[in-house]
């Protein structure tokens, strides 16, 4: 199998759309994203996905990001870690914070319900050396983690969202915290805002948005006008959108409409790490575009597992995580059912490569049956919330009894 420094070099590149935003005779003007202390080239940053975002899949887009940027192309946080997993040291939590030597700078995605344990985390990561930046997360609408007041309905209880993330800022001196929110619980009880307002009252160094509630899941269209509103509402930092990029003129389009200073992507990259090369070229006004053909994708995702086995520091482990992402690299491309079925039952890197050299790797990109919506959808439900957590914004002494229970057994998000 080739490197895939190779293989990037040797995809096939296309022009943008002839009305795309960095089509050849617009000129644009790279926007650098400038978060605390760091600047990175391109304002991108990755979203943390639950068993997607690890340091593999980092180093994937950081590979292809730096193809089209001064650096790798934006923040590449890790999965979404809980902050009382840390103070308890639990071996695969940490392991979830490991760094590749590219990786600078560091980004860490916390999530936590409690404003001490939430500080002494982040000094526990700041004493290892093992941070440039820490993000928090307020947006997850998972219904084990809402049922008992975390995630995206934490924000609901304002009071307790400021001692959070004031605690983190606080134990993080220097380094740049910020923090992931959606709308708010569903749209009669909108948080954006007012998370917003503290954000920047406490010295948080940016905040981004998904345009979403926590009813909403991942279904529909995201409403981009409320991230304009944050911009609006919202003067001292750096506002950041997500929901529904899923190519570089997406988010392009996103930052005009909206007037935000950078973007997240995250369903968008699953199984097109790529993609990171066409937003970073988005952002510098080329209009060069990622094409993969079959070939191309079956090296990637062979690099992908290798990365993978060197993460786990284990073959087998490295191969049966790969199962996950079969489907989101050949989405669109000639592999019949068959042979998804039996890649994703891969055994060995040995055994990957025999069911990939199966395959017609001289087959082209498909075109717009790559592109486009992929990963989960689902349809809007209720949040799944505490008894009376709804009736007041305030914490009663119920709640904060159990809210510990929010953050057990709960990584990625």
């Amino acid at each position: 199998m080739t490197l895939l420094t190779d293989t990037v070099t040797a995809v096939t590149a296309a022009p943008a759309p002839a009305d795309a935003p960095s089509a050849p005779g617009r000129e644009r003007i790279r926007r650098p994203l400038t978060i605390g202390r760091l600047t990175v080239d391109t304002p991108v940053m990755l979203a943390p996905m639950a068993g997607v975002t690890n340091m593999a899949f980092r180093v994937l887009c950081r590979e292809f990001g730096a193809l089209h940027s001064e650096d790798d192309g934006g923040l590449f946080p890790t999965e979404m870690v809980t902050t009382r997993a840390l103070i308890e040291d639990h071996r695969e939590s940490w392991r979830l914070l490991r760094m590749a030597d590219r990786e600078r700078p560091r980004s860490v995605q916390l999530y936590g319900v409690d404003p001490a344990v939430v500080a002494r985390s982040v000094e526990m990561i700041l004493e290892r050396d093992g941070a440039d930046h820490i993000d928090l997360n307020f947006g997850c609408p998972v219904p084990k983690v809402t049922r008992r007041g975390g995630g995206g309905v934490l924000p609901w209880k304002d009071e307790l969202f400021t001692r959070i993330l004031r605690a983190a800022v606080e134990a993080a001196g220097d380094v740049p915290v910020t923090l992931k929110t959606r709308k708010g619980v569903d749209d009669g009880h909108l948080t954006y805002r007012d998370a917003g307002l503290i954000a920047q009252e406490v010295g948080a160094a940016a905040i981004t948005l998904h345009g979403r509630t926590v009813k909403e899941q991942y279904s529909g269209t995201a409403d981009w006008s409320s991230i304009a509103d944050l911009k609006q509402t919202v003067t001292d930092i750096p506002v950041l959108g997500n929901g529904d990029v899923w190519s570089a003129e997406d988010a392009l389009r996103m930052m005009d409409e909206t007037g935000a200073d950078g973007v997240v992507v995250g369903r968008g990259c699953q199984g097109r790490p790529w993609l990171f090369a066409d937003l970073a070229a988005g952002f510098s006004g080329s209009a060069e575009r990622v094409r993969p053909g079959l070939g191309d994708v079956a090296r990637i995702l062979r690099r992908h597992a290798e990365l993978l086995t060197e993460f786990y520091e284990s073959e087998d482990r490295g191969v049966k995580d790969l199962r996950k992402h079969v489907a989101w690299y050949f989405k669109g491309y000639p592999v019949g059912g068959d042979m998804r079925r039996r890649l994703a039952t891969m055994e060995s890197l040995v055994d990957l490569d025999e069911k990939l050299s199966e395959l017609d790797l001289t087959a082209p990109y498909p075109g717009a049956d790559v592109e486009g919506p992929r990963g989960r959808t689902g349809h809007p439900r209720n949040a799944t919330v505490p008894a009376g957590w709804m009736d007041t914004r305030e914490l009663s002494d119920e709640h904060r009894a159990r809210l510990h229970e929010a953050e057990l057994d709960i990584s990625g998000g």
